[in-house]
């Protein structure tokens, strides 16, 4: 269970500068023990700099950043040996082994020589990749050096695990595979914050999402949570039988906007029963035969959208 009253991480008035640019401003928040917590935002929102200063990476003007109740400016040591982070680009050396790979994160953790090929080991194992564990791992897909990132980072067991994009440009089975390890890392303990660009991971991943905008935070809850914010906006999700057009309907009269997907017509609305109406007699009048029809609330990704526009 998700712990709801002990923070992992506790953010207090954090801004940062650069010249004249204020890239964070005075945001504060925390992530609960246990949760998978999203932090998203577009780019230039503040998002990379507000993680530097997460990790210890980047020293904040002003405000507190405490990991497991540990300031990490008066005690970086203590508190980075609570957290693994896997950057975007990665950490591995391709010309090292997977095991040696493990084996080195740990010394860089303190970790007895003693005890890191043991552990290698197991956690090669419950990544399943014991078999590989003396290739080198230039030789691996990019999905399974990613899995190799992921390693090294909890070699020392840490109760905080950042994640930066975990699954960009990885093919669907690797990123089913990464997420399926992020869910039993998480199980097993595990705080998981998360970046990603990808709306639709932060939603089957997240118990709490975060959004970043002009280097204030929008807005934080529940997935669900945000998308009951703006449920007043939903969509008719529409597909017949023949290639149709329906960029004929005018948006003044029944929509807010329209997008194509594929065969399919998405039409966002605030009055979803007038659009069915309307589709019905359009369906009629050109001897269309409906194949799909779907009627959608909000999605996280209206929430995004939503919360980061300009007048936020």
């Amino acid at each position: 269970m998700k712990n709801e009253s002990i923070k992992v991480i506790e953010v207090r008035e954090l801004t940062k500068k650069f010249g004249d640019v204020t890239a964070v401003n005075q945001i504060s928040f925390g992530v609960r023990k246990r949760e998978i917590f999203g932090f998203l935002g577009p780019n230039g929102a503040g998002k990379t700099t507000t993680i530097r200063m997460l990790t210890g990476l980047l020293t904040p003007d002003s405000g507190d950043v405490l990991i497991g109740g540990v300031d990490i400016r008066k005690n970086p040591i203590k508190a980075k040996m609570k957290i693994g982070v896997i950057p975007e680009m990665g950490n591995v050396y391709v010309d090292l082994t997977a095991k040696q790979n493990i084996i080195l994160a740990g010394r860089f953790y303190g970790i007895a020589r003693g005890e890191l090929g043991n552990k290698a080991d197991a956690i090669l194992a419950k990544f399943g990749l014991l078999e590989r564990a003396d290739d080198p791992v230039k030789t691996f897909s990019k999905g399974m050096k990613q899995q190799v990132n992921i390693a090294s980072a909890i070699v020392h067991s840490p109760e905080l695990l950042f994640l930066d994009e975990p699954t960009a440009g990885l093919d669907v089975q690797s990123q089913r595979m990464i997420k399926t390890i992020i869910r039993e890392m998480n199980q097993r303990g595990t705080t998981i914050f998360l970046t990603t660009h990808n709306i639709e991971e932060a939603n089957v991943l997240c118990d709490r999402v975060g959004i970043i905008n002009n280097g204030k935070i929008a807005a934080i809850d529940t997935p669900e949570g945000l998308k009951r914010t703006f449920e007043e906006t939903q969509s008719v999700e529409i597909s017949f039988d023949k290639p149709v057009d329906l960029s004929e309907i005018e948006e003044s009269r029944l929509l807010i906007r329209k997008e194509k997907l594929g065969d399919k017509w998405r039409l966002y609305t605030d009055n979803p029963d007038k659009v069915v109406k309307y589709l019905a007699q359009f369906a009629q009048d050109h001897n269309l035969i409906f194949t799909t029809m779907e009627i959608c609330g909000a999605s996280l990704e209206d929430a995004f959208v939503k919360l980061t526009e300009d007048k936020y």
